[in-house]
Order: C-alpha cells, then structure tokens, then sequence
C-alpha cells in the first residue's frame, strides 16, 4: 500500500552502518528525511550521498535527521561509503540501512514492478515531528536528486507548521510569503504586524514572519 501525504510514517528496526535503529525512537522529537537507492556502487547514488553529507550542518541547523536506505548489506554498504567519501571528498556522516530482505522498501512502497521487482526506485520521504508524511518525491534512476530542493521544501513545512501562511512558487527563505485564506482580512494586522500587500482578495502577502 502506497504510504501518502499525512499518513504516519510506518515504524521499523533495522541495521544500519551506525548500528541497529528503531526509526520512530531514532528520530525523536524532531524532523527526518528518509531516501533509497536501488542498489550500492551506482553512480547517480553515490554523487547524491556525497552531497547530503556536505550538507549536513545544514540538516542540523534545521533539526532534521537523514538516512538513506539501500537493498544491500551493511558490509557492502561500508565498502561503498569508502568509494563515496574518495570521490566525492566527503565523510559520510549519517547512517545507511541495510535492507536485503526489503522489509522496510515494502513498507515505504519502494518496490515499483514497472520498474523493477528487485530494487527500490529512488524516492525522497520527509517526515514531521509528529511522525507524519510531509512529503514524497520520487526520481526517476537517470536523473540525481536536488538536495538544495528538499531543504528548500524543509523551509516551507517548517514555517508553514507554524504561521497560517504558504509559500509561493520558488520561493527561498527569507521572501514574501502567502497569508492562507482561513486568515480573514479584519485579523491579517493582528496576526502579521509586519504589514501586508493585499493584490487581490485572495492573494495577500507578508514579510516572511519568523525572521
């Protein structure tokens, strides 16, 4: 079954190259990013595992906590982080889970049979403090993920979790955002003392309000 947004995100144990986790007690009370790869020593995976550990301090300074998964073992894993750390010039700093027998790939729906009946696709779950599914996106195996994208996304949910605000189209932190329309125009002052921009009746905008 198909894991969608809102739904809790299924709880498992597993190995990973950081040891045995339970996901719900591993991810505590803050955010997560949880994303597979079909299999170890494949090119595209391994400039993306590269990536997200030059970004880690970025990750942290969001509370956010990433894994990555892949069907292979854990010995097979730490040979690959070997070749990832050489030429990637990186450390890998976050844990990868090992998944041979693909218990927690079905449970995320990872096994696509168009695809393949044997590797997971390479897909992208962001996970709330609640433990709910505040994104997915799936990539297709020829074209590598866009991290800078997913902490864009992170920016979005985080700020929107907590102001009745949304974000426009390409929008960066630090930029105007939307007032949401259950926010009536005699509360708009109250609510945003930063001012507002009303270009039409349903689109009022605000200065980003947690900076």
């Amino acid at each position: 079954m198909a894991v969608r947004l809102g739904d809790l995100a299924p709880d498992f144990q597993a190995e990973t190259t950081e040891g045995r986790i339970s996901f719900h007690q591993w991810l505590g009370a803050g955010w997560g990013v949880l994303f597979s790869h079909p299999a170890d020593f494949t090119p595209v995976c391994t400039t993306e595992l590269g990536a997200v550990a030059k970004l880690r301090s970025e990750f942290d300074k969001r509370n956010v906590k990433v894994v990555a998964l892949s069907t292979d073992s854990v010995t097979s894993h730490s040979q690959w982080i070997g070749d990832i750390n050489e030429t990637q010039k990186t450390q890998v700093n976050f844990p990868i889970i090992a998944d041979p027998d693909f218990n927690v790939s079905n449970l995320y729906d990872m096994i696509h049979p168009q695809v393949s009946d044997k590797f997971t696709v390479r897909s992208v779950f962001v996970i709330g403090p609640d433990k709910k599914v505040k994104l997915t996106i799936t990539y297709p195996a020829s074209t590598g993920r866009n991290f800078d994208e997913i902490l864009r996304v992170i920016d979005s949910l985080q700020l929107t979790a907590k102001y009745s605000v949304a974000t426009p189209a390409n929008w960066k932190h630090g930029e105007d955002v939307i007032i949401t329309s259950a926010v009536k125009d005699e509360d708009v002052a109250t609510k945003f003392p930063k001012g507002h921009n009303r270009i039409k009746p349903y689109l009022r905008t605000t200065p980003q309000p947690n900076l």
